[in-house]
């Protein structure tokens, strides 16, 4: 039995930008700017895991270093060089190449364009409940509660 109101599939860069940005606090925020993300999951109702399509124009970063405490992460490198930056240091990836972050780590990561050209990956995360997210670089802390993400200064005040 097919649900109508999904599609059944689609061209991935046909899937419109989505709105706005991460709601990082003010000064942080901009940090992501060169960075568009086209929400897949969402497209097709998906709402245990999401799957974003997302670009990072050069010079961009794909989020603030961070590490989830309940959600786990992929990604997949679809297009273009980009550096991922991790605990453990950093390390060039090229087309094809994949990382995955265990939830309950702390090693925190993100993605950074260092070249001149775009990068695009796939990203894959589930959505599950109680998800702290630390970012040991920042003085910022985010904890999702009833599906809102909420940040808080590292000594618990909120931005």
């Amino acid at each position: 039995m097919s649900n109508a109101k999904y599609p059944v599939a689609v061209d991935a860069h046909t899937v419109p930008i989505k709105a706005g940005r991460i709601n990082y606090p003010p000064g942080f925020a901009e940090r992501t700017s060169s960075r568009d993300k086209r929400a897949l999951g969402d497209l097709f109702g998906l709402t245990v895991y999401g799957v974003n399509m997302t670009t990072i124009r050069p010079g961009g970063m794909s989020a603030l270093r961070h590490a989830h405490t309940k959600n786990d992460e992929f990604i997949y490198v679809v297009e273009g060089e980009p550096t991922l930056v991790t605990d453990a240091g950093e390390t060039l990836l090229k087309p094809g190449m994949c990382a995955g972050f265990k939830a309950g780590t702390g090693d925190a990561h993100h993605l950074v364009n260092r070249t001149s050209r775009d990068v695009v990956y796939l990203e894959i995360g589930d959505r599950g409940p109680g998800d702290e997210v630390t970012f040991p670089d920042d003085d910022i802390v985010a904890v999702k509660k009833d599906g809102k993400r909420s940040f808080f200064r590292k000594d618990g005040t909120p931005y």
